[in-house]
């Protein structure tokens, strides 16, 4: 289901959902990389996004297991001054942001099967 949806969209929908909500965000961000802010969601989302996927769970501790394996153990910012990032504490936010995209998008892929 989530192979089909655009980074593009994830981008948007992660920016509405969780940038909205970072304390850390720059003015005049999100995008923050621009303005100086590191945040796992700018700098690796293809990671971070593989890294809830291949999650299923209803508590937050494996999702947070699979970013630190998949984003974390290779980012250069990991046990830095800005570590951990923002993706780190508003995960609860970026696993609904990214579930959000993937529904909207079977719901779509469904309404295509019915109509063809």
């Amino acid at each position: 289901m989530h192979a089909h949806a655009s980074l593009q969209e994830y981008v948007e929908e992660i920016h509405d959902q969780v940038c909205s909500r970072c304390i850390e965000r720059p003015p005049g961000g999100p995008p923050c990389e621009p303005l100086g802010k590191n945040c796992a969601l700018e700098l690796d989302l293809p990671s971070l996004l593989d890294a809830v996927h291949e999650v299923d769970s209803r508590t937050i501790e494996p999702y947070r297991d699979s970013v630190g394996r998949r984003v974390c153990t290779h980012c250069v910012r990991n046990g830095g001054d800005e570590c951990p990032c923002p993706a780190n504490y508003l995960l609860v936010l970026v696993v609904q942001a990214i579930d959000t995209v993937d529904q909207r998008r079977k719901v779509w892929r469904d309404q295509e099967v019915i109509c063809v």
